[in-house]
């Protein structure tokens, strides 16, 4: 499945349901719940500072081969390496620790694999889970 969404201002729900409900998710309430989390987390992160105002686009794409299904978001915005910025201390009470920081995360430690790169003007961010 390959879905594109422009713009993007306010569409962040839609954009996760519209993956969600793609025929390539699992029936496992346990997988569909980190797969929600980090591309919740993901997509929230595009719509609010990939660019000025929401006006740009997302693609969304799954891709299964086997036992491993890929998601793969992709946006032409600012170019920005989310796996370059260091986890949060979560020893840290929550008063003490910084804001942002705990979505990708999060989404490191849902899913098997997490994978960026910056090719022909894109951000391309790509999540792999292990369906068994």
């Amino acid at each position: 499945m390959i879905k594109r969404f422009e713009p993007i201002v306010g569409k962040c729900g839609e954009i996760v349901e519209c993956l969600m409900q793609s025929e390539d998710m699992p029936k496992a309430d346990d997988l569909c719940f980190k797969i929600r989390l980090s591309v919740e987390e993901t997509v929230e992160n595009v719509v609010n500072y990939a660019y000025k105002e929401g006006l740009g686009y997302i693609e969304i794409e799954t891709k299964k081969d086997g036992d491993m299904l890929s998601i793969i978001l992709k946006d032409g915005g600012k170019p920005f390496n989310p796996l370059e910025k260091s986890d949060p201390d979560i020893t840290l009470s929550v008063e003490e620790r910084p804001i942002g920081g705990l979505g990708i995360f999060l989404c490191k430690q849902m899913m098997d694999e997490v994978q960026y790169d910056f090719r022909d003007g894109c951000n391309i961010l790509t999540m792999k889970i292990n369906l068994q």
